[in-house]
């Protein structure tokens, strides 16, 4: 079978002072700005233009490519394969693609939406442009199943699913947006209604992502069924620097560090990112990781416990428990 053929050059060009900045691409498609680069001088894409100042500046058929790059590489494709293709032999590879079940921050090991009527319910409200619609069948859901079924079997397939109709042309990214939105409201709303313990349990968890790991509503999956465990939640969002997540560790005296890691970071950098916090964190602070990323999952490091399923996440609690 033939290679789909490479992009040479966008169809549209951004001239003058016009186009995006590079944070702004960081922002709406997830990629750091180191990754950016690299891409540009390793394989040609994205190539910006650049302002008077030299900055560069990113076309929004950039952008549109980029997503569609990401969603491949969270199938576990390799950059080396995708970037640099146009918009046809994306959209060829996606149609192909399965989402793997590796993450616990974003999709279950039930990551087969094909067969669940509920989550095709929701993607006709979100297309139908009704957040309030959107937000009652949510809540109701919410409401009617218990928390951790919601996130784990309803929450999880339905982000997959959202993800996966944006990269077919079924959504635009503002409908991608307004389900983030919505979706974090009703979490949040759900943690917030959970009645407190008059002596909080441990563990107390630190929750957030490395710099260039810009991914946050995985977290908020996690804060919601490590709240309905009754831990005691401590969210930093994400983008945390490494010493600041350790001297937080030490400042929030922290029981557990809980990092998410999408499939765009290279197993190199993940692993000495691991290690790093693993020697700046106590000994006795637990360090918890999950996500797309294959690197976390081959052989465990030392001190670092890989979760791959949200499923999973209970029995790790009821573990450190035992031993605590």
């Amino acid at each position: 079978m033939n290679s789909p053929p490479p992009l040479t050059a966008p169809t549209t060009s951004v001239s003058g002072d016009t186009g995006l900045p590079i944070a702004t691409v960081e922002r709406e498609t997830g990629l750091g700005k180191d990754t950016l680069r690299a891409w540009e001088r390793r394989y040609g894409f994205p190539m910006p233009s650049r302002n008077s100042s030299g900055d560069r500046l990113y076309s929004a058929e950039h952008v549109q490519l980029l997503r569609m790059i990401v969603r491949l590489l969270d199938t576990g494709l390799r950059p080396g394969k995708v970037v640099g293709l146009d918009h046809a032999a994306l959209q060829t590879l996606l149609a192909r693609q399965t989402p793997t079940p590796r993450s616990f921050l974003s999709k279950t090991n039930k990551s087969d939406t094909t067969d669940n009527p509920i989550v095709e319910e929701l993607l006709h409200t979100i297309g139908s442009h009704d957040p309030r619609a959107l937000r009652q069948g949510l809540s109701h859901a919410q409401l009617r199943m218990g928390l951790a079924p919601f996130v784990i079997d309803l929450v999880a397939p339905l982000t997959t699913a959202v993800g996966e109709a944006w990269a077919q042309g079924r959504f635009e990214v503002f409908e991608e947006h307004l389900y983030t939105e919505v979706i974090t409201g009703v979490l949040r709303h759900a943690i917030a209604s959970l009645p407190s313990l008059a002596v909080p349990q441990g563990p107390k968890v630190l929750l957030t992502t490395v710099p260039q790991e810009q991914h946050s509503l995985g977290l908020l999956m996690v804060e919601a069924l490590l709240a309905l465990e009754s831990c005691t939640c401590v969210s930093l969002g994400t983008q945390t620097p490494l010493t600041d997540i350790a001297e937080a560790a030490r400042a929030h005296q922290a029981d557990v560090v809980a990092l998410s890691f999408s499939s765009l970071h290279k197993a190199a950098i993940v692993r000495t990112s691991l290690r790093e916090l693993r020697a700046r964190l106590p000994a006795s602070t637990a360090l918890w990781v999950g996500g797309a990323c294959p690197a976390l999952y081959p052989s465990a490091l030392t001190g670092v416990s890989a979760v791959r399923h949200l499923s999973g996440l209970q029995p790790l609690v009821a573990q450190w428990r035992h031993t605590h």
